[in-house]
């Protein structure tokens, strides 16, 4: 029977609490307007339910059930009790399964159609403290909460179809645009759930350590916070066009964007007003989502994109912001200086590689 978390635990230390919040408050744009033109569109839940014949959830559930170790009151009580804080905090009423899974790669998970399964790795479990812990803890129920368990499990499903398929000519390569743009979506849902881990966690230090941990190992002795996000902040302005095509090739096949992407992406929001307004207890309800409108979404979506290009360091997003705010001969100056940039001329450009 799946456990109940409204008034059946509190935090461990004082945290703010946020009755019935909404994914909306924490979800990025571009997460969200995609999840809500998902929602709105008319048969969307039939689909998916017609759909859950083929994928392998039941599978899931008893491989986790056979095969790894469930979190409970006499099985890992630390993460049980970090689950149940969660859920309380987040107002989250039914609490996920979750497993341990025996694996040294750091790594967690949340999947599943009909109700959202949380898996850590042994690797994770070893690696981080309390505190970063818990922040991951978060993450997964916020990724629950916003409902994404559903699209991680079809993304699952559909990278292994893509596998057993690319002896087809064209099959692979129509499951591998789909794949592609699932991907697109939840490396920003992953932003997403980082905000989640944050409002649980209510530790911006322990969420940047757990990142750090995860790109650099159980060494903190060795590893500075402010340098590592100044690696970030290089890796946005550095190099030139071609480094900028490079970064967009990297991060394709990936399902995450770069740690220290994300470290940066986070400690900026938790010093927005967005962050502060939540904490002090404003902030969208769960009541409210039926009305929520997918023209607003995509709105603050497209906001999001133009004050990102506008104020992003990366050479591409910043010879775009340069066109669309320059004057003349538009076709003459786009070529012009794609022409200065790929030749390595210039005082802007960077050197080849």
């Amino acid at each position: 029977m799946t456990e109940q978390a409204s008034g059946t635990s509190t935090p461990a230390r004082d945290r703010r609490r946020f009755p019935g919040i909404s994914s909306r408050a924490y979800e990025h744009p571009a997460d969200r307007s995609a999840l809500v033109a998902l929602r709105k569109l008319s048969g969307f839940d039939t689909v998916f339910k017609a759909l859950s014949g083929l994928l392998p959830e039941r599978s899931l559930r008893l491989l986790y059930l056979s095969d790894s170790v469930r979190v409970g009151e006499t099985q890992f009580p630390h993460l049980h009790q970090m689950l149940l804080d969660a859920c309380y905090v987040l107002d989250l009423e039914k609490v996920p399964q979750m497993y341990v899974q025996q694996d040294p790669k750091p790594n967690a998970m949340c999947v599943g159609l009909d109700e959202p399964i949380i898996v850590v790795t042994t690797g994770l479990v070893e690696l981080l403290d309390e505190e970063e812990m818990r922040a991951v803890v978060g993450h997964e129920t916020g990724h629950a909460l916003s409902g994404h368990a559903v699209y991680r499990t079809i993304l699952l499903f559909l990278t292994g179809l893509a596998v057993k398929v690319a002896w087809i000519p064209l099959g692979n390569v129509a499951i591998m645009a789909i794949v592609t743009a699932l991907r697109e979506w939840f490396r920003k849902s992953e932003l997403s759930a980082d905000r989640a881990g944050l409002l649980v966690g209510q530790d911006v230090q322990a969420s940047m350590r757990g990142l750090m941990k995860i790109a650099g190992g159980n060494h903190l002795h060795e590893m500075n916070v402010d340098a590592f996000l100044a690696q970030a902040d290089e890796y946005e302005k550095s190099g030139d066009l071609r480094d900028s095509v490079l970064k967009i090739l990297n991060v394709l096949p990936r399902s995450h964007p770069f740690t220290t992407v994300r470290a940066a992406e986070l400690k900026k929001w938790s010093q927005s007003r967005d962050f502060q307004r939540i904490m002090d207890g404003h902030y969208p309800r769960r009541e409210d989502d039926k009305d929520t409108s997918v023209t607003d979404s995509f709105r603050q979506s497209a906001a999001h994109y133009a004050d990102a290009v506008r104020t992003s360091k990366d050479p591409l997003f910043k010879l775009v912001g340069d066109i669309a705010g320059g004057a003349g001969d538009l076709a003459g100056d786009l070529g012009g200086k794609l022409r200065e940039k790929f030749s390595g001329g210039g005082s802007g450009s960077g050197t080849a590689g």
